[in-house]
């Protein structure tokens, strides 16, 4: 009689560290196991269920005096920041400990802009009572509890119109702000470097290119785009739209694009080097788009919109990824992702700075390596999977309330007649003679140089 036994030294396999890995025997041969593809469906199917479970983005609230206008987060420290309100107030926040260090007090308008020094020291702010302030941005000590206290500002630059923006330059201590037109300031003059106008209507929004820092991005109230160059004194190119742009950001990582806010609650996205076409649209708010901000990565980017939510974009992606909303969140006027791309924050009419996990079933703390390894197949499993109709229906399924769903169902309907008016037109029309322009040229109106 023949016995087969399987022998094993204990040697071989005991571990000599806790990092070691176990050995493990495993037959691969696809025969044996008829059933892998179906188990790793399974599995799929499983791990999308969780991750929608588990999807509960809501970190924290900050409270204000008066509805929120702009945000800006210090360049230096992560859990530095700064939120500017309706009532002039503004205030520095250490997220981390979910408390305020510090309130801005000195403007008697409302504040339409803040930005950050590349050191991280000083904070500037632009309002509507004509006055551009700069203030200490202090570090967050290590005690716990309430540090609040009031600070004043340590210059103040007086102008003759209400500012509507700012941002500050990389490298230089100079900043542009928005208004009647467009000024370059000094950190160490009263009055303004240079002014820039084309046209006389009202500049809303300005941005500097991550990588040219000369070059910088504005949005008017005449429906432009204009590039501006500090270096001439001119403005550079500009570009027409349908309606009118709220917000400019650009993509860190891939200088050369854009994105704007628009108010037909579509965001698009330019390349600056051919600005007769946007290089994607990207819909699904109801309302007008407010504010945009690129995360760190530049792989994608948040808005906050006039329909009282926030969604986060892929930057090739013409739909939005993931929507935030709460019961009592007002129309959102400023959206903002952290330094490290893991949050993201919205501002909000409802007196309001939210506080939102980028990934919304992220785990918040340390993790084990066998939860790294855990997360990482099941994020892997619904990649490979996410074709199937069934992950497909669940990670995509997202609620809304009422009066969005009803309003996005009207806009569906109202772009499938659109279309089908275009479909009989070209059918009953000679040949050639509709012209359709596609969706990316279909806004833009005219290019200027």
């Amino acid at each position: 009689m023949k016995v087969k036994l399987i022998n094993r030294s204990e040697e071989k396999y005991t571990r000599e560290r806790a990092q070691d890995v176990q050995k493990v025997h495993r037959n691969l041969d696809p025969q044996l196991h008829p059933f892998e593809k179906a188990v790793e469906y399974t599995r799929a199917l499983t791990a999308a269920k969780m991750d929608r479970m588990f999807a509960k983005p809501f970190v924290a609230s900050f409270m204000h005096d008066d509805g929120v206008n702009c945000l800006a987060r210090n360049p230096k420290r992560l859990n530095s920041l700064l939120s500017g309100s309706a009532d002039g107030d503004i205030r520095i926040w250490d997220v981390a400990a979910k408390r305020c260090l510090r309130k801005l007090v000195g403007h008697k308008g409302a504040v339409r802009g803040i930005s950050v020094t590349p050191d991280g020291s000083h904070a500037i702010s632009a309002a509507t009572d004509c006055t551009v302030k700069m203030w200490n941005v202090p570090f967050a000590p290590f005690v716990s509890g309430q540090v609040q206290t009031d600070d004043a500002p340590v210059v103040e630059f007086v102008g003759t119109h209400a500012f509507l923006g700012i941002d500050h330059h990389s490298t230089k201590n100079q900043f542009a702000t928005a208004g009647a037109d467009v000024q370059l300031w000094d950190h160490g003059h009263i009055e303004p470097l240079s002014t820039f106008s084309w046209g006389s209507d009202t500049v809303t929004s300005l941005r500097f290119n991550p990588a040219e820092p000369d070059l910088f991005a504005a949005t008017s109230s005449d429906r432009g785009i204009v590039l501006y160059d500090i270096r001439s004194s001119t403005p550079v190119r500009k570009v027409v739209m349908q309606m009118k742009s709220n917000a400019v950001s650009w993509n860190p990582m891939e200088p050369l694009n854009f994105t704007v806010a628009n108010d037909d609650s579509c965001l698009y996205s330019y390349d600056m080097r051919n600005l007769s076409m946007s290089t994607c649209v990207h819909k699904d708010f109801v309302s007008a788009a407010m504010d945009v901000d690129y995360s760190p990565t530049g792989k994608e980017f948040v808005a906050g919109s006039y329909d009282r939510t926030l969604r986060i974009f892929k930057t090739g992606g013409g739909h939005s990824r993931e929507v935030y909303h709460t019961k009592r969140m007002q129309r959102v006027f400023a959206s903002l992702f952290s330094g490290d791309g893991t949050f993201v924050f919205s501002g909000s009419d409802d007196m309001n700075v939210r506080v939102w996990k980028a990934e919304a079933s992220e785990h918040l703390g340390t993790l084990l390596p066998r939860e790294k390894q855990k997360d990482v197949y099941n994020k892997a499993l619904i990649e490979k999977h996410k074709h199937l109709p069934e992950v497909k229906r669940i990670i995509r399924h997202r609620h809304l309330p009422g009066s969005i769903y009803k309003a996005k169902k009207l806009r569906r309907d109202m772009e499938d007649s659109e279309a089908k008016k275009l479909r009989n037109r070209i059918a009953h029309s000679a040949p050639g003679a509709v012209q359709v322009k596609p969706a990316r040229k279909k806004k833009i109106m005219k290019e200027l140089e």
